[in-house]
């Protein structure tokens, strides 16, 4: 008797399209977790760039900030305030090189050498110094071109200064710290630093704004304070925003966060 046997090898075609049915929806499903996962890490590496470039920018304001008037004369202002929207500001105190003199005798003209009391060893060609008529209460920046020690003498060929200076006028070394918002790049805004009358540089990427408020000795709060020396707290409103955009978000596609700090200046009295 002719027994047939079925073979117990092999799939068969419906079989074998379950498992490819089943074998996508595994492989859409872990490539949905995959996506997600490398869309949340992408978005809190952007996060954390952010948060950095906002707290170090901050931080740098603040420091410079409880600088401001610093070794200047009285009648010296501390910083220049400016409410452009974003805003600008610049700070100035007196150099950590602490190098000052006077001036001997009054200056013949503008273009004339300086004649100084006081060491002017501390002083060397190429710096930036700043001359302060103490009498009318005006200064400006020039670069000294010679120094010589004895007699001590200061000159300044490649910078002319506007006027003649009266005996009894100060030669210092101050530092001023400029910050503002670039905005060039409409996609990528910059804090921007500028010290002195040097080039411009990037501090920090990606901060959109920046708000200064400024609370006077009489309590008042200005954006523009009339008074410099009646500042005695500055609030500072800096705006950071994510490098990249979020693909979750249509209308606005970047993440925003908003830093705020007080800094007294210790330096303008109480």
């Amino acid at each position: 008797m002719t027994k047939f046997l079925r073979s117990s090898k092999g799939f068969t075609l419906v079989e074998v399209l379950i498992a490819l049915i089943i074998t996508a929806i595994l492989s859409a499903a872990m490539f949905k977790i995959y996506v997600n996962q490398h869309h949340a890490w992408m978005i809190q590496e952007s996060e954390i760039e952010m948060q950095q470039n906002a707290r170090a920018a901050i931080d740098e304001l603040t420091r410079q900030l409880r600088m401001a008037g610093f070794g200047l004369p009285n009648s010296m202002p501390p910083l220049e305030a400016f409410d452009t929207n974003p805003d600008t500001i610049a700070i100035l105190y007196k150099s950590g090189i602490n190098c000052e003199v006077s001036i001997d005798k009054p200056m013949p003209q503008p273009s004339s050498e300086l004649d100084c009391i006081g060491n002017v060893g501390c002083f060397f060609v190429g710096q930036m110094a700043y001359i302060y008529d103490p009498f009318v209460e005006e200064g400006e920046y020039f670069e000294i071109s010679f120094v010589q020690e004895t007699p001590a003498k200061i000159q300044h060929n490649k910078w002319p200064l506007s006027r003649s200076y009266p005996e009894g006028s100060v030669i210092m070394t101050l530092d001023r710290v400029k910050f503002f918002i670039d905005h060039s790049d409409k996609l990528h805004p910059k804090l921007m630093v500028q010290m002195m009358n040097g080039t411009p540089q990037v501090y920090a990427e990606d901060i959109v704004d920046l708000q200064f408020n400024y609370v006077l000795k009489n309590g008042m709060t200005m954006a523009q304070p009339p008074m410099l020396k009646e500042i005695r707290r500055i609030g500072i409103d800096l705006t950071a925003r994510t490098q990249n955009p979020d693909i979750e978000f249509e209308d606005e596609p970047y993440r925003y966060e908003h830093y705020q700090s007080n800094v007294y200046l210790r330096n303008l009295g109480s």
